[in-house]
């Protein structure tokens, strides 16, 4: 997190020094609450939480090829101590230029990219760490150090990006809820003698042919996905009141994300495979994992302006019962109701049921612009149904009812 800071107060005074020509300042800010209406399973857990985050953004306009961006996050909670945080999203100094028939983009400083096309999970996007406690199914991320490095052509695009530094995941502390019995120690164990100091590499490739859009994907360095050890004694007290300390591997990522489209679907996929990882019970074990999708979209629905897009998503992983991952062997079916009226109303609907295990669940989101400068979002995740084999079975009592009201600036 240090370090994650230096970089930023280094890239705003740079921006300060060349006398940025233009400077924007943008962001968010709200209130925040969710009510859980089961009791907590664990002790110290509330039953309702509320807090304030604010997301502000700076851009400056350093010359005509060069810019600045900052953004930062910062939430409090009153529940959870864990989900009190800040976060430095991006500071990163970018500028571009011509090569020949193609160009090129450097991005130096603290950054957040995207890879995949799936909408529940992507199996692909590893450059980023998750930003767990912020949401679980929403997939915020932390920033990263990086170095990136992009070349685009007639030929697609080439991104190569350097790593220098490991961020560990976040999870809900005592009080928080969605949280497994396991609580999660802020320190963390690494393969590499480096620790989170070791270098990471990655590159992608994306191009467009007829109607198929495709990236593929190497990555090789530290997971940002954890395997656990358990903290103290390895007994009945142990499984059921211990700590879990985090253990990153050494891992070797091949990733292939695709997207076909038809006049009536799109089709989605996102594959890797993965060597070096370890699996649930902390052995080594290379795996391969997948998502299918496929999307559908009504416009005009019954003569109205609204649109209708409906969406299904087949998760696997072939460790099966060993996946660290939850989304072992789950399908994922969803429809978002967009009114397309100034406000912008929309409605999400989707139900996740796994196939090995009786876990189903309801996914709920209701958004609105109240003014130009005002929004609603009103959320709901329901447990309908869990199995004491699942991964999930920990947050059985979680299903919440969260309300957000944010203003833009």
């Amino acid at each position: 997190m240090k370090r994650v800071g230096i970089v930023g107060l280094l890239i705003v005074a740079s921006a300060t020094s060349n006398g940025a020509e233009t400077l924007d300042l943008s962001g968010e800010a709200g209130f925040e609450a969710r009510w859980f209406p089961q009791s907590p399973l664990f002790d110290g857990q509330r039953s309702s939480t509320g807090g304030l985050v604010v997301e502000p953004t700076l851009w400056g306009d350093i010359s005509e090829r060069t810019s600045v961006t900052v953004s930062f996050l910062y939430r409090y909670d009153s529940a959870d101590s864990h989900r009190t945080h800040g976060d430095l999203r991006e500071a990163y100094l970018m500028t571009y230029g011509d090569w020949g028939d193609a160009s090129w983009e450097i991005r130096l400083g603290v950054g957040r990219v995207f890879w995949g096309v799936a909408e529940l999970n992507n199996v692909v996007d590893i450059v980023n760490q998750l930003d767990l406690v912020e949401h679980p199914r929403n997939r915020p991320k932390l920033g990263q150090p990086m170095v990136h490095l992009t070349l685009a052509g007639t030929w697609g695009t080439l991104e190569s990006f350097l790593l220098p530094y490991h961020r560990t995941r976040t999870f809900p502390g005592t009080a928080g809820r969605l949280r497994s019995r396991f609580l999660i120690e802020d320190d963390a164990l690494y393969e590499d003698s480096s620790d989170n100091r070791n270098v990471d590499f990655a590159v992608r490739y994306t191009n467009s042919v007829g109607l198929l859009d495709f990236g593929l994907s190497v990555f090789d360095g530290t997971s940002r996905e954890a395997s656990f050890v358990v903290s103290g004694e390895t007994n009945t007290s142990a499984f059921t009141q211990g700590r879990l300390t985090p253990y990153y591997e050494q891992i070797r990522q091949f990733g292939i994300d695709a997207q076909f489209t038809t006049e009536q679907v799109l089709y989605k996929l996102e594959a890797v495979e993965v060597g070096g990882a370890r699996n649930l019970f902390s052995e080594e074990e290379s795996y391969r994992a997948f998502i299918l999708g496929a999307e559908h979209s009504i416009y005009s629905l019954l003569g109205s302006a609204a649109s209708l897009t409906l969406l299904g998503e087949w998760h696997y992983d072939d460790r099966g019962s060993r996946a660290t991952s939850v989304w072992a062997n789950d399908l994922f079916i969803a429809g978002f109701l967009s009114l397309n009226d100034v406000p912008g109303t929309e409605f999400v609907a989707g139900l996740l049921g796994d196939i090995d295990h009786e876990y189903r669940a309801l996914n709920l989101e209701f958004k609105r612009r109240l003014s130009s400068n005002w929004s609603l979002r009103i959320e709901s995740i329901v447990i309908l149904s869990s199995d004491p084999m699942d991964l999930t079975y920990d947050g059985r009592r979680d299903s919440f009812l969260g309300m957000g009201l944010y203003a833009n600036f």
